[in-house]
């Protein structure tokens, strides 16, 4: 490992790590994003996931901790002398993002051989130690972006005046990028991600859930679009790439590759574990899949499903496997939309999975994903215009 990528956040939240800068053979050094890391001790490590082994290049609001942070000088309003930066602290929010926490500062010698002190200080105590670009009407309002609901966020950019909308998308994180654009109609949609460099339009993707970024890889003009999957995460492409080769209007089009999969012999207390983390939505958590290893979709035989009220209601030992529910039939990839909407409306479901032959789970729909594709082609972008009518009309 040869360095850590981390970039500035609007309003008061510290920097985010984005990868690591890793160096294989023939000094070529690639990126690994921090999605993939499972953990970090003084010895090594863990990570998961095919590697992209495209030579590293950092980009324009990215900062590389040893390259460009180490020995700085800096200067706090608390020290009476001029301090270097030894060393930064990291560690993972409850977001489960990896962040900056503490940087260490070394006093600057006054006289040979003098040995210097070393502080340990909050992130936010060294305001100058990444250089900030100065306050712009669109860093300000992507500050102000940064704490509303993703559909809040869709509105304000639908209302905005086209070239202010592009320097906002520009000053926008991936991640709350692409949550707002889920919420956008997909003309929009479009607008914005071939109006960004094909390595940010891939970052922005690959923070989608892939049934979205594959809706949205599917509008694009072929060529924009097979760029864009090239320079994505070869796991990410993967998934995004398997929903394309099915009919945008049928289950395997309409699902998730990544609901939640435990084994036979997992516990009550291991799935609660899983659908409480935060990026499993409230209707993917309504529903925990029971298969047969390896649990990655497609996973090995497919052996049911057990809902989330029942989990609550059993003690934490039981195992899942004896809980299944056997009125839960799963779809087939090639159910198409009229199929699964009356599945949904006939058992009452928000969640549900979809197999194929050989009984392998494919992924799961849930009742948002049947909804997209049942209401008219616009419907974002009236109820935006209802929304601002609304709150205009008071």
């Amino acid at each position: 490992m040869r360095d850590v990528v981390i970039q500035n956040r609007s309003g008061q939240r510290s920097p985010k790590v984005k990868g690591l800068v890793v160096e294989l053979f023939a000094h070529r050094r690639i990126f690994f994003p921090m999605e993939r890391v499972h953990s970090i001790d003084p010895n090594q490590v863990i990570v998961s996931g095919l590697v992209n082994t495209r030579r590293f290049e950092a980009r324009e609001r990215e900062t590389l901790v040893a390259a460009q942070l180490f020995d700085r000088t800096v200067k706090r309003e608390q020290a009476s002398a001029p301090e270097t930066i030894f060393d930064v602290a990291i560690q993972r929010s409850r977001a489960r993002d990896w962040e900056l926490a503490e940087v260490a500062l070394r006093e600057v010698a006054r006289r040979p051989f003098q040995r210097p002190h070393v502080t340990i200080v909050d992130w936010s105590e060294v305001p100058d130690f990444i250089d900030l670009p100065a306050p712009r009407d669109a860093e300000q309002q992507a500050m102000r972006l940064s704490d509303l609901k993703a559909a809040d966020v869709a509105r304000e950019l639908h209302d905005m005046d086209p070239v202010l909308r592009a320097e906002v998308v520009n000053a926008m994180d991936d991640d709350r990028l692409a949550e707002a654009l889920e919420e956008l109609p997909e003309d929009e949609q479009v607008d914005v991600i071939a109006s960004l460099d094909t390595e940010r339009a891939a970052d922005v993707l690959e923070e989608m859930d892939p049934d979205d970024a594959a809706d949205l890889i599917a509008e694009l003009e072929p060529g924009l679009a097979e760029t864009i999957l090239a320079r994505m995460e070869p796991e990410d492409a993967r998934d995004v790439r398997s929903l394309l080769g099915y009919g945008a209007a049928t289950a395997g089009g309409l699902m998730n590759p990544e609901p939640v999969v435990l084994g036979a012999d997992a516990t009550v207390a291991d799935a609660l574990a899983q659908v409480r983390q935060e990026e499993v939505t409230p209707a993917m958590a309504a529903l925990t899949f029971i298969c047969r290893s390896p649990l990655d979709t497609p996973t090995g035989r497919y052996l049911g499903a057990v809902n989330i009220q029942r989990l609550l209601r059993e003690p934490p030992s039981a195992l899942v496997a004896g809980l299944i529910d056997p009125n839960i039939v799963p779809l087939t990839p090639q159910s198409n939309i009229a199929q699964v909407s009356r599945y949904f409306a006939t058992y009452d479901m928000v969640c549900a999975p979809v197999v194929d032959a050989d009984r392998r789970l494919l992924g799961a729909v849930t009742v948002d994903d049947v909804l997209d594709h049942i209401l008219p082609s616009d419907w974002r972008g009236v109820q935006l215009d209802r929304i601002e009518t609304e709150v205009t009309d008071g």
